[in-house]
C-alpha cells in the first residue's frame, strides 16, 4: 500500500535546501543593490526614489504573489476535478501556498509607499484634488486600501491553511473512510474557494495595478490577473517538478504522461492569457473611449510598440507552437525550458502593464524630475531576481518540512501506475 511507504523515499533531497540557501544570499544582495540604485539615482528626494524604485517594486511583488495564490487556485482545481497531474504536484502547490505570510510581509514596503504618497496617484494630495479622483475617493482612499488588502490576505491564509492541514492528516490517518472524509472536506472548500479567489484576486489586481493610472478602468482587468496567476504558478511548479526528477527524486513518479498534462495544461493558461489579453485590447482600441484608450497609447508608443510584439511572439505565439508538439511536453527537460520562457515574460509582462504607467510629474505633482527612468527599468529585472530569492527560499523551507507527495491520497497509487500508452 501507498500509505505504508517509508517517507524517507519521498523525502526532500538536501540539494533543495542548498538551492534555498544560495537563493536567499542572491535576493538579500539584489534588493540591497536595488535600493543603492534607487538612492543613487534618485536625487536625493523621496519623490524621486519612489518614481524610480516603487514600481519595479510592485512588478517583482506582483509576480511572486501571483506564484503563491495561483498555487492555491490550481490546488483547489486539482480537489475539484482530480486527476493524477495534479497528485504528482500537489506537494509543490501546497508549499507554494504556505509562502503566503512572506508576501504580506513583502506587502510592507507597499504600504510605505502608500503612506508616503509616493506610488499611487490618488494617495498625492495634489492629484487626488482633480474632479475624477474626488468622485472615487469612497473606494481610492488609504485606510479602505489597506482594508481591502488585509482582507484579500485573511481569505487566502484560511483557504491555504485548512486545505495544507486536511492534506497533511491524510498522510498519517490509517482510516480510509477518515481518509475519503478528508478528501471531501478538501472538494467542498474547493468549490467556494475558487470563487472567494476570483472575487479577491480581481480586487486585489484593481488595488495593486489598475489605480496605478486611477482614471482608467477595464472590466476584464481582474480576469487578465487571474489568467496571469495561473500561468505563472504552473509554470514555476513545472520547473521544480523537472528540477527534482533531475536530483535523483521522483525520477520514476514524473513520468511522459504527466508531463503530457502539464504540458496541455500550461499551453491552457497560455491560451486563456491570450484570449484575455486580446479581448480588452480589441473592446477598448474599438470602443476608442478617452477614458480607456490613453492605457494602450502609452504601451503602443515610444518604444513601448516593441515590448508589446515581444509579448505577442514570446508570450503567446512561441510558447503556442511549441506546446502543441507532443514529444516536447513529455520530454522533461524541454518543457522545463518552455516553462522558464514563461517565468521569464510573464516579468516582461508585468514590466508593459506597470511601468509605463502615468508618472507623478506628468499629473503636475511637485518633484521625481530627477528620478531615471531608464534605471527604474533596470530595477524592474533586478527586483524580481531579489523578491525572488526571498520567496524561492521560503518556498525550499515549507517544501522540505512535508514528503514530495501526499502518501495518504486515494489516488496516489494510480497516478504512479506505469503505463505505455496515452494518458488522456
Amino acid at each position: 500500500m501507498l500509505t505504508e511507504i517509508d517517507q524517507k523515499l519521498y523525502a526532500v533531497p538536501a540539494a533543495v535546501r542548498r538551492v534555498g540557501g544560495t537563493a536567499l544570499v542572491v535576493g538579500i544582495v539584489a534588493l540591497a543593490a536595488a535600493a543603492v540604485i534607487a538612492a543613487v539615482s534618485s536625487g536625493g528626494t523621496l519623490r524621486g526614489f519612489g518614481d524610480v524604485f516603487w514600481r519595479p517594486y510592485l512588478v517583482a511583488y506582483v509576480l511572486w504573489t501571483g506564484v503563491a495564490v495561483g498555487s492555491m487556485s490550481i490546488m483547489m482545481l486539482h480537489h475539484l476535478s482530480g486527476g493524477g497531474w495534479g497528485v504528482v504536484l500537489r506537494r509543490l502547490f501546497e508549499a507554494a501556498s504556505r509562502t503566503l505570510p512572506l508576501c504580506l510581509v513583502l506587502f510592507v514596503p507597499v504600504v510605505v509607499a502608500v503612506l508616503t504618497h509616493t506610488l499611487y496617484p490618488w494617495t498625492m494630495p495634489e492629484i487626488a484634488a482633480e474632479a475624477i479622483i474626488k468622485k472615487k475617493a469612497i473606494f481610492l482612499n488609504t485606510p479602505f486600501f489597506l482594508a481591502r488588502t488585509l482582507f484579500y490576505f485573511a481569505v487566502w491564509f484560511a483557504l491555504a491553511y485548512f486545505l495544507n492541514k486536511w492534506s497533511l492528516a491524510q498522510d498519517t490517518e490509517e482510516d480510509p473512510r477518515r481518509r475519503r472524509s478528508l478528501r471531501e472536506r478538501m472538494q467542498n472548500l474547493s468549490g467556494p474557494g475558487i470563487l472567494l479567489f476570483g472575487l479577491t484576486v480581481t480586487f486585489a489586481g484593481i488595488d495593486w495595478i489598475m489605480t496605478l493610472e486611477p482614471e482608467w478602468f477595464s472590466t476584464i482587468f481582474g480576469l487578465l490577473i487571474m489568467a496571469g496567476f495561473g500561468l505563472t504558478s504552473f509554470a514555476f511548479a513545472i520547473l521544480a517538478a523537472v528540477w527534482l526528477r533531475g536530483h535523483g527524486r521522483l525520477v520514476e513518479v514524473y513520468q511522459p504522461r504527466h508531463f503530457h498534462d502539464h504540458g496541455k495544461l500550461l499551453l491552457a493558461f497560455v491560451m486563456i492569457w491570450a484570449y484575455f489579453s486580446f479581448s480588452q485590447f480589441l473592446i477598448i482600441w474599438s470602443a476608442n473611449l478617452p477614458e480607456e484608450i490613453p492605457w494602450y497609447l502609452r504601451r503602443l508608443r515610444g518604444g513601448w510598440q516593441y515590448v508589446a510584439l515581444g509579448l505577442i511572439i514570446f508570450h503567446f505565439a512561441l510558447p503556442f507552437v511549441l506546446l502543441l508538439s507532443r514529444e516536447l511536453k513529455r520530454a522533461a527537460r524541454l518543457l522545463g525550458a518552455v516553462a522558464v520562457l514563461v517565468l521569464a515574460v510573464r516579468v516582461i509582462d508585468l514590466f508593459w502593464t506597470i511601468a509605463p504607467s502615468v508618472q507623478a510629474a506628468e499629473h503636475g505633482a511637485a518633484g521625481g524630475a530627477h528620478a531615471s527612468p531608464v534605471l527604474g527599468y533596470v530595477l524592474c529585472f533586478v527586483l524580481p531576481i531579489g523578491i525572488g530569492g526571498l520567496w524561492v527560499w521560503y518556498f525550499t523551507r515549507e517544501l522540505a518540512k512535508r514528503p514530495l507527495l501526499p502518501l495518504g491520497d486515494e489516488g496516489l497509487e494510480a497516478a504512479l501506475e506505469q503505463t505505455s500508452g496515452h494518458h488522456g
